[in-house]
């Protein structure tokens, strides 16, 4: 068997940035597996992915020039339709020989098997490999099928009639097999061994001798690293080097990697120089600066390693690798400049008026037709804050104004020209015009994803609006009819329930909301006090229940990736306090190891299957009618953990309750093995089934025990 290196390539116009990585990487994989299904790639072979602005390219280290033979057996059709009465193939079986090309098959050869109600003829033997020059077009065709195109382009082919579909128009087309080009035809391209490097240092055509010499070659005469992992790790090291050498830092936030992702999509020979500005401008929020440079230049700011504040230079990653880069670095210093000096600008004109004077305003800006404006929104949710405030203990002024507030910057300049700096912005307006501490933390914070650090008394006025924003597009959106169907959810109604799951995880950590406390803020109180803002007739029927089982599910599916599944439903059965649902969960998965579990998960389903036949009201439990020992026992022992506890399970000590509880399972055995439950005599039978409802009661005050029963 031949083995060869195979080495495929299209090169394009510029492919989309963003989406690079991934195509590159779905093209190499789809065509190893589309040449697996044909049996044509080595046991050791490696995968080498290759995405550059212009290229995207696989080479596979092990492909066969033919495919070992294959063996076969097919079932073809019954005996009797297939042979006539002197044992001669009948037309259908000769049909079907034919269909299959094994028209030379000895019919006397063909085997013969049962599937218990007739005899089928059975054909085997061996069959030819594929070849990979009879495969490989068809191989190319399917792994370009299979890419995840964001927007496919129509262009034109040279021949000036014929149109294809593909991300960007190709140009040409590499099928290497070795040293030797293999005939293929895609997208209007023939396959040759051609190439082009860089657009400026090499733009005419480089021919590629080997399949295993693509990369050097690209690297040492194209000037075009392939490889897009090997050319993001040269960026970054470039980076790093001259940040260390400046002194400075690239920051820690996530946008860092992200942009590193796009300049390496964006450049085939990266080099990194410096630039700087006019240090006037650090007085603008670094957030517009940072923004600005990194949304629409692909500049990496610099910031000071010691206090992380925004400093005059930041890094170029140029696609011109020159000994006088004077020219690029004053080219892209005169970009920026403009682009700063339109944040400034707007930052300065925007501080001119008082951000309470464009709360008003806010009422020319729809926030949904079925919902209102802006500001029948902002009303909404001053509203939810301050009933929120009231039920935390917060400062209900203080909330109130800053949920007014809140959506005041939509209609600024600086949120105009950079929508992303919703909140940031407000908050930097609410400080200049001395608004409270608690005000400008609140709408520095309110688009936060989630709330990731125990609240405290002192943070609760950004706590308290992040809640009322939550639960008024909840309830909202919700009511009007726009759930979330299958992946869909523009509204982000999935994000704000796992926010407000967040809210109350950390409001319990806080210990603002107690453990041990129902309230005074419940889910359920929050989405009806959400849903009294709206007018009437706006929302649908049982728009607050459904909203509540939404943010449960979303719990639950956010749980049961942490803790076992049967210990989370355990736990919502009986739907106690959103704040309480983890302790509980925990508590139950600690109950469910211990050796009792399994024993008294299982009677107290016992016990639940024989409460919901009952149909006469249970008395109170009768002590004289008690007269068997294991009965005796059962009340003894329930008197006996009932108190403690009671006691545990009121300070919120749900592990400890139910490892209390555990202690009456010797008795309860005793009693199902003893004792008839429905006894003949009514007296009796309803006293032993008050007897089991009161332990019934006790046992699932944590969670519903019976769900812990395999």
């Amino acid at each position: 068997m031949i083995m060869r290196p195979l080495l495929v390539e299209l090169f394009t116009e510029e492919l989309p940035p963003k989406a690079l990585p991934k195509l590159g990487q779905a093209f190499a994989d789809g065509l190893f597996t589309a040449l697996s299904q044909h049996g044509l790639i080595g046991k050791d072979n490696t995968i080498v992915p290759f995405a550059s602005p212009r290229h995207m390219a696989v080479r596979l280290t092990q492909v066969l020039e033919e495919a070992p033979e294959q063996a076969f057996s097919e079932r073809l059709m019954p005996v009797k339709i297939a042979l006539d009465a002197a044992g001669a193939a009948t037309p259908a079986l000769l049909k079907k020989l034919a269909a299959k090309g094994w028209e030379q098959l000895d019919v006397s050869q063909l085997g013969r098997e049962s599937d218990g109600k007739q005899d089928y003829l059975v054909a085997s033997g061996t069959a030819p490999g594929a070849k990979l020059v009879d495969v490989l077009q068809a191989c190319i065709e399917a792994a370009i099928a299979g890419l995840p195109i964001p927007k496919v382009m129509k262009y034109q082919l040279a021949d000036g009639h014929t149109s294809v579909k593909f991300v960007r128009p190709a140009h040409g087309l590499i099928a290497l097999f070795g040293d030797a080009v293999i005939p293929a035809e895609i997208l209007g391209l023939k396959a040759g061994r051609v190439t082009h490097g860089h657009r400026f240092l090499h733009p005419g055509p480089l021919s590629i001798t080997h399949a295993d010499s693509y990369e050097t070659q690209l690297a040492d005469t194209g000037f075009v690293v392939a490889s897009f992992d090997k050319r993001r790790a040269q960026i970054q090291a470039l980076l790093d080097a001259q940040a260390s050498k400046l002194g400075g830092s690239l920051g820690q936030d996530p946008e860092v990697p992200a942009l590193l992702d796009e300049v390496t999509a964006l450049v085939e020979a990266p080099v990194v120089y410096v630039g700087t500005f006019e240090e006037r401008f650090l007085a603008v929020p670094q957030e517009c600066l940072i923004l600005t440079m990194r949304l629409n230049q692909k500049y990496f700011p610099l910031f000071d390693p010691v206090t992380g504040k925004l400093t005059n230079q930041f890094l170029i990653v140029s696609n011109m690798p020159t000994d006088k880069p004077v020219a690029i670095i004053e080219g892209n210093e005169r970009v920026i400049r403009p682009r700063l000096a339109d944040a400034e600008f707007f930052f300065e004109t925007d501080r001119k008026m008082p951000l309470a004077a464009r709360v008003e305003p806010l009422s020319t800006i729809v926030y949904h037709n079925k919902l209102g404006t802006q500001l029948e929104r902002s009303h909404r949710v001053q509203k939810i804050a301050t009933w929120l405030a009231h039920a935390l203990g917060a400062h209900v002024d203080e909330c109130s104004r800053a949920a007014l507030l809140a959506k005041a910057d939509l209609n600024t300049n600086m949120v105009g020209e950079f929508p992303e700096l919703q909140g940031i912005m407000g908050a930097y307006y609410a400080r200049a015009d001395q608004e409270p501490a608690g005000v400008v933390e609140a709408l520095a914070g309110q688009y936060r994803i989630r709330i990731d650090t125990p609240v405290t008394a002192a943070h609760l006025t950004a706590t308290v609006l992040f809640m009322a924003e939550r639960a008024e597009t909840l309830v909202g959106i919700w009511g009007i009819g726009l759930a979330p169907t299958g992946e869909r959810d523009p509204f982000g109604l999935r994000r704000a329930a796992l926010g407000l799951i967040s809210a109350f995880e950390q409001l319990t950590a806080g210990a603002i909301l107690h453990i041990q406390q129902d309230g005074p803020l419940t889910l359920q109180g929050l989405l009806q006090a959400s849903a009294d803002t709206f007018a009437p007739g706006t929302l649908q029927t049982d728009t607050v229940a459904e909203v509540g089982t939404f943010i449960l599910e979303r719990l639950r599916n956010q749980l049961i990736t942490q803790h076992d599944r049967n210990a989370v439903e355990a736990v919502l059965a009986i739907t106690p306090p959103l704040h309480q649902i983890p302790a509980r969960v925990a508590a139950a998965e600690a109950f469910a190891q211990s050796p009792d579990a399994a024993s008294l998960a299982a009677a107290n389903k016992r016990m639940g299957n024989l409460l919901k036949k009952t149909e006469e009201a249970l008395p109170a439990v009768n002590p004289a009618l008690l007269t068997e020992p294991a009965e005796q026992a059962l009340a003894q022992s329930i008197a006996a953990v009932q108190p403690v506890a009671q006691q545990q399970f009121d300070a919120g000590d749900y592990k400890a309750a139910l490892a209390t509880l555990a202690q009456t399972r010797t008795a309860v055995d005793a009693f199902f093995n003893d004792i008839m439950v429905m006894a003949e005599d009514q007296a009796v039978r309803l006293n032993r089934l008050a007897l089991l409802a009161q332990l019934h009661r006790l046992m699932n005050q944590v969670a519903d025990i019976s769900r812990l029963a395999t």
